[in-house]
């Protein structure tokens, strides 16, 4: 099961944001901790509905292993107060 990780931060008197590596251009925002999967799973519904309305490729994810190796991450990795991942399967049938 495919998963899009993504990187949940917090910083004092804001929301959560998360951002999606592997999902450029995907990103949510939750006020509270247990909105944040909920938000994560529509957001990226919603951004798989968009690739796919414009015959885009989903790009392949990624484990957090390679996602916190890669040099354009790591620095996002290492401050997200925590990571989570979203079924992709899940997020596909959302979309369809």
């Amino acid at each position: 099961m495919p998963l899009y990780i993504g990187l949940v931060h917090k910083d004092p008197d804001s929301c959560y944001g998360m951002s999606f590596p592997d999902a450029p251009g995907c990103f949510s925002a939750a006020d509270e901790p247990d909105e944040i999967y909920p938000m994560a799973r529509e957001a990226l519904t919603l951004w798989i509905e968009g690739m796919l309305e414009d015959r885009l490729p989903l790009p392949a994810t990624r484990t957090a292993e390679a996602i916190k190796a890669d040099p354009e991450w790591s620095e996002s990795f290492a401050d997200a107060a925590f990571i989570i991942g979203v079924d992709v399967e899940a997020a596909l049938k959302a979309a369809a």
